[in-house]
């Protein structure tokens, strides 16, 4: 069987652990368990795995304050699981850096996918490492694809992997209005399903790290039935 990688999957739930350990076995992955919030940051240095499934209710240390922790030193996807679905964690896991979120009860099938096109969107951001410097300039936006840096008006702005791969292919097409499927395609490697709202939610967290009115936006705008728009005369 072919092998795609090691996958840390971080869950107290030790029969809902189980199966999807099993199941993400059989579609070619080593499965490493752990069930402990206290105990990811030691294993993910241990083991470098290509993606960590992380829950978010956990013992030890809950998966928010982990994820914030993992993203001292680790780039890869993180994906929490949240029986919640309330947009407060998914507000919180993504301004702490996670890459997506899905809601429990986990569907295999549906899991796989996130899986898959959370592994895809990451793989440009390691293809710039040989490249020469590149940037993207809008108006006091500057953005420098391979130290992955931001600035306005020269001053650093720190945002999430999550926040800063929407900022990117937004301001890349700056004053090109995107429908939701081209921002999830470029973004998160899929489809937009017609219920996730982790763009509106990055959307929201962006406007509040570059002050623009959530009331009135001016820098990036929600034009209601064709997707998003970043208007570079704003910057």
């Amino acid at each position: 069987m072919e092998n795609y990688g090691k996958i840390l999957l971080v869950e107290d739930d030790l029969s809902l652990a189980q199966w999807v350990s099993e199941y993400l076995t059989e579609q070619g992955f080593h499965v490493i368990l752990c069930h402990r919030g206290d105990y990811v940051v030691r294993l993910v240095k241990q083991h470098d795995p290509i993606l960590v499934l992380l829950d978010i209710m956990l013992p030890g240390m809950d998966g928010i304050s982990v994820c914030r922790e993992l993203r001292s030193f680790y780039q890869q996807p993180v994906i929490l699981l949240t029986a919640k679905g309330e947009e407060v964690d998914e507000v919180i896991g993504l301004e702490v850096g996670a890459t997506d979120y899905i809601i429990k009860p986990v569907r295999p099938r549906a899991l796989l996918a996130r899986i898959k096109s959370a592994l895809r969107a990451a793989q440009p951001s390691t293809q710039l490492s040989d490249e020469p410097v590149e940037y993207i300039e809008v108006g006091q936006l500057s953005i420098d694809l391979r130290s992955r840096n931001v600035k306005v008006a020269n001053k650093e702005v720190v945002l999430s992997n999550a926040e800063y791969s929407l900022l990117s292919f937004l301001a890349s097409n700056a004053d090109k209005v995107l429908d939701r499927d081209s921002v999830f395609m470029a973004t998160k490697g899929r489809e937009y399903d017609g219920l996730d709202r982790s763009v509106d939610v990055l959307i929201s967290a962006l406007r509040k790290k570059f002050a623009d009115d959530p009331q009135n936006p001016q820098k990036i705008k929600t034009i209601w039935g064709q997707g998003y728009l970043l208007v570079s005369a704003a910057w």
